[in-house]
């Protein structure tokens, strides 16, 4: 136990001894007529490496393998979801009876719940203190009607503040996918992602690299930009595998910009997939 103890547990990520059983289950229970049998998070360190993207990308691979597919986005004060699937002026609606949110359906069927879609203009600022933005993560997951969701993915904010510690004491996460670029300081951002994770007990499935590399148009000659990749070092002094190396291409960032992230095409992360299957 720290010195600096409060003694609630609840906004803590310790796995101290002073913890009883009761006081370590904090899951936020689903509404009844609600059903999610996976729970997958989508992490990073830090911000801007393609997390979204990944969460997107990832929905999308399992949606098409005909699996009930859903995206809880959890990035409250900087939500991307909605703008990659063409979401921007769809609006949340509620049940019949007013008791339940209903999530909005992609084109292909995809279940996405987010802050943008609650806005009246997709461009409104979110200024929501902390304890604000972590309960309306916990209404997104109990308050909203889940119809019978083989695989719900997390798009989380990046690093280990209030929002991932919400997640990860509220909702069964079955596993997290953690989102890198190719830098130097890659190391450190992943060991700070895979700590939090241990800290909480929850499975690593492995890293994605994005922004890899980037194919010359003319040669097709493999370009790394960034230098040279150090994220299979990370990944084994972490002893986790690298799912997948994205590369940096134009007509991904032409769909997303388009909201139709559900054209491409791309296998980039079949390992990645199969690894959540595997849960």
């Amino acid at each position: 136990m720290s010195e600096n103890c409060t003694h609630d547990c609840s906004s803590c990520g310790e796995n101290c001894s002073s913890r009883t059983q009761e006081q370590t289950s904090f899951l936020e229970p689903l509404h009844p007529a609600s059903s999610v049998k996976k729970v997958i998070g989508i992490v990073s360190g830090k911000g801007g490496v393609g997390k979204s993207l990944v969460t997107a990308m990832l929905a999308v691979a399992m949606n098409r393998k005909q699996k009930r597919t859903a995206i809880l986005d959890a990035d409250i004060t900087g939500p991307s979801i909605p703008k990659a699937f063409g979401l921007d002026e769809e609006m949340v609606r509620m049940t019949s009876d007013g008791a339940l949110m209903m999530p909005v359906r992609t084109m292909n069927g995809i279940q996405v719940m987010s802050a943008n879609l609650l806005l009246d203009h997709s461009t409104d600022p979110v200024i929501w203190r902390g304890p604000v933005i972590a309960g309306a993560v916990k209404q997104f997951w109990a308050e909203t009607l889940w119809k019978d969701i083989d695989y719900m993915f997390v798009d989380m904010p990046p690093g280990t503040g209030d929002v991932p510690l919400t997640v990860f004491q509220s909702l069964p996460v079955d596993g997290i996918i953690i989102v890198a670029s190719p830098q130097e300081l890659v190391s450190m951002i992943v060991a700070k992602a895979v700590n939090m994770a241990k800290k909480m007990d929850i499975p690593i499935l492995g890293v994605v690299e994005n922004m890899s590399y980037l194919i010359c148009p003319d040669c097709k000659k493999k370009i790394s930009i960034f230098g040279e990749s150090h994220i299979d070092q990370a990944a084994n002094e972490q002893g986790i595998p690298v799912l997948a190396k994205l590369p940096i291409d134009p007509k991904v960032a032409e769909l997303v910009d388009g909201g139709k992230i559900e054209y491409l095409q791309e296998d980039w992360l079949q390992d990645a997939v199969k690894a959540i299957e595997e849960i």
